[in-house]
């Protein structure tokens, strides 16, 4: 794993983005954000799974007057996002903590204008959200829809920012599939230090979204590329940032929680390893200290794993074996393995 690209720091809200501050996680609500009620219990709802911050939907202008009174009723710091209509822009800047426009859509670089004087004013930062599908005329046509187009539009849009003497930016850049995606943070992360937000956007249901997202974004973050992210998701909300959460841990850029390695079901397993790992998953679930355990269901394996796991157990017939830093503590009947292991590992966490 690479080194993390070192980024500007700025600020969304109280929350740190770049620089040496942690990567964050943001989702989007999909609430009618003129329905108060409905958008500040879906951003509570991101609040209490994780989340660092918050996107909403400003598509009218019923909405961003609605943001008054949002921001009030809310701890996360609050992003508006804006298409076609820079007067949204303008009104929302007035309770948000950022904001995010598609130069694409926004139209007459006047307009952009108007929009930075305001951001400037409430010092709020924006971030330039390139998408393969929106690019301006100019680059589609130069282009076409590709990484070269959207780099193309950032670094365009970056310079007009930069000459108006607006430097409070993060950037992100992209496209519906992980090729395109890909090569466009890597094509433009040598050329500035902005801080980058990462995501596959329009990446579908809970399983595609989930296995694009984990390419995807798995691959910038061990390139070291990126500051604040988001998995997009046709779904549940909380679904978002627990994928999230699990890319940046299994990325290695988080060291927080249970890592659980466990043994693909085969015909040598001696025991209900699904049932047992289901069990220990959930009873372990509160744990944030970060540990490494071991499952696993017969003893080809399991020995070899248990010395590079803190706590481990190797499963037998009708028994097995409790170890700590491969170091064997017990051997017990199958039905007494989960309840000590698990006991094992919260008295390994309170050291």
């Amino acid at each position: 794993m690479k080194e993390r690209y070192p980024t500007k720091k700025i600020f969304v809200g109280d929350v740190a983005v770049g620089g040496d501050a942690p990567i964050s996680i943001q989702s989007m609500t999909f609430s009618d954000t003129s329905d108060i009620e409905a958008t500040v219990e879906q951003i509570n709802r991101l609040h209490f799974a994780g989340a660092n911050m918050v996107r909403v939907a400003v598509p009218n202008m019923q909405s961003a007057y609605a943001l008054k009174e949002i921001k009030k009723r809310i701890s996360l710091p609050l992003i508006a996002d804006i298409h076609f209509n820079y007067k949204l822009a303008l009104e929302a800047s007035s309770w948000v903590d950022c904001i995010r426009f598609n130069p694409g859509n926004i139209g007459e670089k006047g307009r952009i204008k108007e929009i930075v004087r305001a951001c400037k004013e409430r010092d709020i930062p924006i971030r330039v959200g390139v998408n393969a599908g929106s690019l301006e005329k100019e680059f589609d046509i130069k282009y076409g829809a590709t990484s070269k187009g959207m780099v193309a539009s950032a670094e365009y849009n970056i310079k007009f920012l930069e000459d108006l003497d607006f430097t409070n930016i993060k950037v992100s850049l992209k496209a519906s599939d992980v090729d395109r995606t890909v090569e466009a943070y890597r094509m433009l992360r040598p050329k500035n230090n902005y801080p980058f937000h990462l995501g596959v956007t329009e990446a579908g249901t809970i399983f595609h979204a989930t296995i694009k997202s984990a390419i995807g974004l798995g691959a910038l973050l061990l390139d070291g590329i990126g500051d604040t992210m988001r998995v997009s998701i046709t779904g549940e909300l909380e679904e978002e940032i627990r994928v999230a959460k699990a890319i940046l841990k299994d990325s290695g850029r988080v060291k927080e929680g249970v890592n659980i390695i466990s043994c693909p079901t085969c015909g040598r397993i001696e025991a209900d390893l699904v049932k047992a790992v289901a069990e220990v998953e959930k009873r372990v679930s509160h744990i944030k200290k970060p540990i490494d355990i071991s499952i696993m269901g017969c003893a080809v394996n399991a020995i070899g794993e248990a010395k590079h796991a803190d706590v481990a157990i190797a499963f037998g017939k009708e028994s097995g074996l409790i170890m700590v830093k491969g170091e064997i503590i017990a051997k017990l009947p199958e039905r007494e393995l989960v309840d000590r292991f698990v006991r094992e590992v919260e008295n390994f966490v309170s050291i």
